[in-house]
């Protein structure tokens, strides 16, 4: 017999999935999807341009929640557990708006100096090369925001939280603020509009939630939609997404890695 022949017929042969093994299949992947979803990873939307150009309003990103997760005996062995790194990008909880996600990138780790001067930020005394960072030139200059923390804040800039404010100088030796354990401090990228550690305190470690990885749709926006709470605002931003789903998607930044 032809080899062709027999591979049809073997082929005729093999067993069709019945009904009950599809479901049990399909219940499988279901399971691991919701898994995924619940403990590993989780979706966000930026909704401001205070990472700039590194994350622009309208991404959306897919944050792994479990590399930065307290190490556990036996998960470790299958999650890559690492700490928290000078450079990372992280989604967390905001220590001044309970329950607000927030993502900034991380300056600063327990123990190390930080400050700034006419904008540049010095970290351990050594001058940071920083060139993801975006600066507009047609934002007037802030004494507070680009000499932090050599400026008292009350007196320059109205954004910062009082509470920090009445913090902050229990942190300073010297021109340096000192970043306190279990703690981190974080800055967006778009230094000028950033609203960030210099204005609300250090990131408690407890309030990370995970790592942006990457960046799976992004949709051209505007921070008032974003920013809209109203029922009949999101009908209208949602709306307006559906309609302009093709012509108004970034589809250069899909599936863009964020570093």
């Amino acid at each position: 017999m032809p080899k062709k022949n027999k591979q049809a017929k073997a082929a005729q042969q093999k067993p069709r999935e019945t009904p009950v093994e599809f479901l049990a299949s399909s219940a499988g992947i279901l399971v691991m999807c919701l898994f995924i979803i619940t403990f590993v990873a989780e979706t966000f939307a930026i909704p401001s341009g205070s990472m700039e150009n590194t994350l622009l309003v309208g991404d959306h990103v897919i944050a792994d929640r479990e590399q930065f997760a307290p190490k556990d005996s036996w998960v470790e062995r299958i999650v890559p557990y690492r700490d928290i790194q000078r450079g990372d990008i992280v989604v967390f909880f905001s220590p001044q708006t309970p329950g607000l996600h927030v993502v900034k990138r991380i300056i600063g780790v327990p123990g190390d100096r930080i400050h700034l001067r006419d904008g540049v930020v010095y970290r351990n005394g050594v001058r940071l090369s920083e060139p993801y960072i975006l600066h507009d030139r047609d934002i007037p200059s802030n004494a507070y925001r680009d000499n932090f923390p050599a400026v008292a804040p009350r007196r320059y800039d109205p954004n910062v939280w009082d509470v920090w404010g009445a913090e902050l100088p229990s942190h300073i030796e010297g021109e340096d603020i000192v970043v306190p354990a279990d703690s981190y401090f974080g800055m967006g990228d778009h230094r000028g509009v950033s609203l960030d550690s210099r204005y609300w305190g250090f990131i408690p470690k407890r309030n990370i939630i995970g790592r942006p990885m990457w960046i799976y749709w992004s949709f051209n926006a505007t921070e008032a939609e974003y920013l809209a709470t109203s029922l009949e605002d999101r009908l209208l931003s949602t709306a307006h997404e559906i309609i302009h789903f093709f012509d108004e998607t970034r589809w250069r930044r899909t599936l863009q890695p964020i570093r």
